[in-house]
């Protein structure tokens, strides 16, 4: 026999409840999630690849706790003084990509940003972002680093050493120079199959993505899995240090794929197309499939970011033109970069 109406209204108020007590506790962190969490699913590491459970937990592990997945995945950048201040700071102009670019804006709630120096790390808690200071012991890493300098290359390596540390710490993760807009969810793009380590950028790409023959790799942009092959890279990487006398490391790790590391040590490795992955060394020819751009063959910062604005106001024009119009789109010219290089 049907309820009278009186009595079907407890349950209804008790569903209504529970629906709203749901969404309270489990709505908002599906949302801040967003669509990394329920890609990064297949980023588990398996119990093959395990790494040892850490018994101490530092500020570090805090820290990457806070803004990665539950599977783990983080995306990390790191930032001096001179990236955080100016009229237009290359910070802001790097998260101005996450604002303005499409199904980007739920990631910078999984980006770790690494401060060198106390400064950055002021700018990046002011930013309310998720910040880690790094110390880095009798190493001045304040100013402007000019590129292939000596300071810039001790920088390179520092960086190095804390991202191979950061896998040994069980985390999976992307890496990002601050001087790339992201206009894109790279996430959907990036294989995540358990027999893929490494998917790293290349300057110029030499039209297969599983060929090391004449890849200028780029260690701008590339995303890692923690796993026992990947620390040992790291590992072999880093120890070239001392012997590398004016190389960066990104030659160095350039040199051990063209001597067979990868290969040797079991390293799966994919090269991304400059045509999803592009940069200011080669362009993308398809603004409507471009996902990240790199002010990369770029010497100064004053440089990069007169380029990286001109290029968010190419991707706002495309934005706003017609479909029809699209087809015709050409990126301003880099020329503050290529004038970077007679200066």
């Amino acid at each position: 026999m049907d309820q009278p109406p009186r009595a079907r209204l407890p349950l209804i108020l008790y569903i209504l409840i529970f629906l709203s007590l749901f969404y309270i506790f489990f709505g908002p962190n599906r949302a801040r999630s967003g669509t990394i969490a329920t890609i990064t699913y297949k980023f588990n590491p398996g119990i093959g690849n395990s790494i040892m459970p850490r018994l101490h937990v530092d500020g570090l592990d805090a820290a990457l706790a806070g803004a990665a997945t539950r599977f783990k995945t983080v995306i990390l950048t790191i930032v001096n003084k001179a990236y955080v201040e100016g009229d237009k700071a290359m910070l802001d102009i790097f998260l101005d990509g996450f604002w303005m670019g499409e199904d980007t804006r739920p990631l910078v709630d999984h980006l770790l940003v690494i401060a060198v120096d106390q400064t950055a790390y002021e700018r990046c808690m002011f930013l309310r972002l998720h910040c880690y200071k790094l110390k880095t012991d009798g190493v001045d890493f304040v100013g402007e680093k000019m590129y292939m300098s000596e300071d810039f290359i001790k920088m390179m390596w520092q960086r190095t050493l804390f991202l191979g540390d950061v896998l040994k710490r069980g985390y999976n993760f992307i890496f990002t120079d601050t001087d790339i807009l992201w206009l894109r969810n790279p996430f959907p793009l990036l294989n995540l199959n358990d027999d893929i380590d490494l998917q790293i950028s290349v300057d110029e790409f030499n039209g297969d993505q599983w060929s090391e023959k004449d890849q200028l790799i780029n260690t701008g942009f590339y995303m890692i899995k923690s796993n026992k092959k990947a620390i040992a890279l790291f590992d072999e990487w880093y120890a070239h240090k001392d012997n590398s006398t004016g190389m960066k490391e990104q030659d160095v790790l350039l040199e051990l794929m063209r001597k067979g590391a990868f290969k040797r040590l079991g390293v799966r490795v994919r090269f991304l197309d400059t045509v999803l992955f592009s940069g200011i060394c080669e362009n993308s020819r398809d603004v409507r499939a471009v996902v990240t751009v790199h002010a990369n063959c770029c010497r100064s910062i004053k440089a990069k970011v007169q380029d990286l604005i001109r290029i968010m106001h190419d991707w706002q024009r495309f934005k706003a033109s017609p479909i029809d119009q699209t087809l015709q789109f050409e990126w301003s010219n880099h020329s503050a970069c290529i004038e970077s290089w007679k200066q």
